[in-house]
């Protein structure tokens, strides 16, 4: 199934694609189905209103998680680019609900800054609450994945060895369209292609089954430190060629767009803006 959160005149929907429109699946969002303990029988079967895919105006997915756990170097061509050794144990850093974005919305560049990154990444969304996972729970606890573009303020990332404050600015960061369940992509670890594309010229491209620590991994990992809830999101990594490892630097504009997009799960299209 691809499931999505929907902007609508009467407010946002958690609703399932089907052919050429969506279904209503009698949620607010995705993060209130998933808190059911039957939403993959309730997201099937749902016959509610339908909205047409045409002119959609998707919400981040889940508009309000409890948390959002992000994971740096994670592909090894990234951490070779940013001259890293390769890690024993995955990099985290958290992320909030307000930075989060609509798949299609602006990315109202901070004036801040002058070093907005692009960062392709696919993303982890839970289904059930889990602590202290094994394997086979931390499986059956993904709900789907989802495309993240981790835009990253590297002037402010790296004014200290902790990047948390170049990564959380406010409404900054698209997620969506779709969560798609992990029987459409191969299971819970998928071999995915992932790319982003920056007014028509590619950026990076790369597998998501290159990735050092991958989904269930991941859930295990983070479930031993903290409870995931239904609607959390874990975001991988993303892979090399990120602007800031290119020689000159090169960095998002006001008047570009943005393209980061992962086999099967669709794209996030956004313009980028003067704030």
């Amino acid at each position: 199934m691809k499931l999505a959160t929907l902007r609508t005149a009467t407010g946002t929907r958690a609703v399932r694609l089907d052919g050429d429109v969506h279904v209503d699946l009698g949620c607010a969002d995705l993060g209130e189905l998933f808190a059911q303990t039957d939403w993959q029988d309730r997201a099937a079967t749902a016959t509610g209103t339908t909205y047409p895919v045409e002119g959609a105006d998707f919400a981040p997915v889940v508009p309000h998680p409890s948390k959002v756990v992000c994971v740096g170097h994670n592909y090894t061509n990234h951490i070779k680019e940013m001259g890293r050794d390769l890690p024993d144990y995955p990099t985290l850093f958290p992320k909030f609900a307000d930075t989060l974005l609509g798949a299609h919305d602006d990315i109202v560049k901070p004036a801040e800054t002058d070093a907005l990154d692009w960062e392709v990444e696919l993303a982890v969304v839970i289904g059930r609450h889990v602590r202290r996972a094994d394997e086979r729970q931390a499986a059956d606890a993904i709900a789907g994945f989802t495309v993240m573009n981790d835009i990253s303020l590297r002037d402010w990332q790296f004014r200290t060895i902790e990047w948390t404050q170049g990564k959380i600015w406010e409404s900054t960061t698209p997620v969506g369209p779709y969560v798609v369940t992990p029987d459409e992509v191969g299971g819970v670890r998928p071999a995915l292609a992932v790319t982003t594309v920056v007014d028509g010229e590619v950026r990076q491209q790369d597998d998501t089954g290159t990735l050092l620590f991958d989904p269930v991994f991941l859930v295990e990992y983070i479930s031993t430190i903290t409870t995931l809830h239904p609607g959390d999101i874990i975001a991988t990594g993303t892979p090399a060629g990120v602007g800031n490892a290119r020689d000159p630097k090169v960095f998002l504009r006001p008047g570009q767009t943005v393209v980061t997009g992962i086999e099967g799960l669709g794209t996030c299209v956004n313009q980028v803006i003067e704030g």
